[in-house]
């Protein structure tokens, strides 16, 4: 898959990267305004002397069964629990879609590795369903991340994360 991305940089030669992911029905462009208003001028490394890259990938657009197969951006498919209509009932996870996304969120860490940046100055960020796979796949990561930033999301495939994690 290859997924569409905007970049900003806050110099000439980012020495760090923030993957950010959006929420479902979003699109990378949706965090450019936050990008633009932080501030990174007095930070060694960070201001005009270096850099830090954004990386604002859009998720594919794909069936939503939960939203009645709607197609829309998203990085995995969300199920209905069988037999509920009830919006607080749990959900069952589409594992095969967590994993294919979770592939697609290796590739931009490997790919920011593959462009100079130390996986220590790599951190992902995500909001909502980008939050889920900001916690799924920065926890398996099999290189060690400088953070993870979650805004309002959860831990998709917790029973398996213990023996996962890296």
């Amino acid at each position: 898959m290859n997924l569409q991305i905007q970049e900003l940089a806050t110099g000439p030669a980012p020495t760090a990267s923030l993957i950010v992911l959006h929420g479902l029905g979003a699109d990378g462009s949706d965090f450019v305004p936050f990008c633009r208003e932080l501030d990174f001028s007095g930070v060694p490394g960070l201001g005009a002397d270096g850099g830090l890259r954004f990386v604002l990938p859009s998720a594919p657009v794909m069936p939503v069964s939960l939203n009645g197969g709607h197609e829309m951006p998203a990085w995995y498919d969300i199920l209905p629990v069988p037999h509920s209509d009830a919006p607080s009932a749990p959900r069952r996870e589409d594992e095969a879609s967590l994993r294919r996304a979770q592939g697609w969120i290796d590739s931009l860490v490997q790919r920011e590795i593959d462009r100079g940046i130390p996986s220590e100055r790599i951190v992902l960020m995500g909001f909502s369903q980008g939050c889920a796979m900001t916690l799924m796949a920065g926890l398996r990561n099999p290189h060690r991340l400088a953070g993870l930033i979650a805004l309002s999301g959860y831990l998709p495939l917790l029973d398996t994360t213990a023996a996962e994690r890296h």
